[in-house]
């Protein structure tokens, strides 16, 4: 996921000191409140090559704060240990040596309370150097930077923790099991899918105005899109099934060469946390398993499937361009981090829905740069552009994405063969 500010006068810059630290103050509980369901040995288990443990992730998102703010800005800033810059440095490399991505879940030391201590220190010195009478524009825009490197890793908190516990045999709960998981509309017919016709024309696509964003996100640049259609919902779990039935995971004129070739390789079937259980689908959920939701939209689906499930179709899957002029001007409403439900949702109304929420939205797209992008300076220049290459784009956030972090220019990226987030699919024509 990118975590790049991009050098300019804008998002924290405007922000008053008090609300600044409120801001932070907030988003630091929140981290802790996901942990909180979590015992240590919970928080040690790292089950797949993209995940990492929970204590590290927070761990890591503390070492961002004393990395990049404490340690340079704060006069007097003792480091709570200095053996901690290496532990959970994850691949800044001008910022020194760091252990490899994969034996993350090797670090039983220090324990989850002494990262609670770490997580504590910071954040008493966070604040006193967020009372300073001389917050200046370039620290506020650092603070709020690593606010929403944060919020990236909450939503990490919530994937990773689900791969983990659906990969202990006993499929446990992260949490009691909770009425918001449900969907609320369940015994009532699905609401139907139609195209939503957009003019295309010259356009500009990228970030604009005040407020944060990711270099990414920049420079605003205009772009010329051809007349298209989006569906007006995401594609259903039931008309997923009806992909599966029709022998879609055996049919190799359906995939890319690279996604059929892995397809055989991890016989795949249907999308990740989908189970046969006595001849009926179910599915893994953060609140355990149950039976699979026809309405819902469909997750937990790779880009090779997502295409796939396109062609089967007779449709495309957007461009992120295509998606984010159909998205720029509707509300950043859905279903979020926020709601708990930590499940997609089925759609409602007529209208152009589930744009930000539910379920990430597959793109077309490759991820590479916009013209005239430049990396930003330093250690913090590392994060985006050094990944601009063999991943596709994925557009509106999740049910596991906090609110406040999106909007319609931002751009999320994985490899195309990438599962375990709440990936979903929008068509297009």
């Amino acid at each position: 996921m990118s975590t790049q500010l991009q050098p300019q006068e804008s998002p924290a810059s405007a922000l008053a000191r008090p609300t600044l630290a409120a801001r932070f103050k907030a988003i630091r509980a929140l981290t802790e409140e996901l942990a909180a369901p979590l015992s240590p040995e919970d928080q040690m288990v790292q089950s797949c090559a993209e995940a990492s443990p929970v204590k590290w992730h927070r761990a890591h998102t503390t070492w961002f704060f004393e990395t990049f703010l404490l340690q340079p800005h704060l006069k007097n800033y003792k480091c709570f240990d200095p053996a901690f810059r290496y532990l959970f440095n994850s691949y800044y490399n001008r910022v020194g040596e760091k252990p490899e991505r994969n034996t993350r879940s090797f670090i039983s030391r220090p324990s989850a309370q002494e990262v609670a201590g770490y997580r504590k220190h910071v954040n008493e010195n966070m604040s006193q150097l967020l009372s300073s009478s001389d917050v200046s524009a370039e620290l506020a825009n650092l603070v709020e930077l690593g606010l929403n490197h944060e919020q990236q890793h909450q939503e990490l908190i919530v994937t990773d923790i689900k791969h983990a516990l659906w990969s202990n045999p006993l499929r446990p709960q992260y949490r009691a099991a909770n009425s918001k998981s449900r969907s609320a509309n369940e015994s009532v017919p699905l609401v139907p899918l139609h195209w939503i016709p957009f003019d295309g024309g010259i356009c500009e696509i990228g970030h604009s105005g005040e407020g944060f964003c990711f270099d990414n996100e920049l420079p605003r640049h205009k772009f010329f899109l051809q007349p298209y259609m989006l569906a007006s919902r995401l594609v259903s779990n039931g008309e997923f099934l009806e992909f599966i039935n029709d022998g879609g995971y055996q049919r190799p004129e359906l995939w890319l060469s690279d996604g059929w070739e892995q397809c055989r390789a991890a016989s795949w079937r249907a999308p990740l946390y989908w189970e046969q259980r006595e001849g009926e689908w179910h599915t893994f959920t953060l609140d355990g398993m149950r039976p699979l939701a026809m309405h819902e939209p469909v997750c937990h689906v790779s880009y090779f499937e997502a295409d796939a499930f396109a062609r089967w179709s007779q449709a495309r899957l957007p461009t992120e361009f295509e998606w984010e002029i159909a998205a720029r001007n509707l509300p950043l409403t859905g279903n979020f981090l926020d709601s708990q439900r930590l499940h997609p949702a089925a759609a409602h109304g007529a209208a152009l829905t589930q744009i930000f929420g539910d379920a990430w939205q597959w793109t077309a797209s490759q991820y590479t740069a916009y013209p005239g992008y430049h990396a930003a300076e330093g250690a913090l220049g590392e994060y985006n552009g050094k990944f601009m290459c063999n991943q596709f784009v994925l557009r509106g956030g999740s049910c596991a994405t906090p609110q406040s972090h999106i909007r319609a220019s931002y751009r999320n990226f994985f490899p195309p063969a990438a599962r375990w987030q709440f990936s979903g699919i929008r068509l297009a024509k």
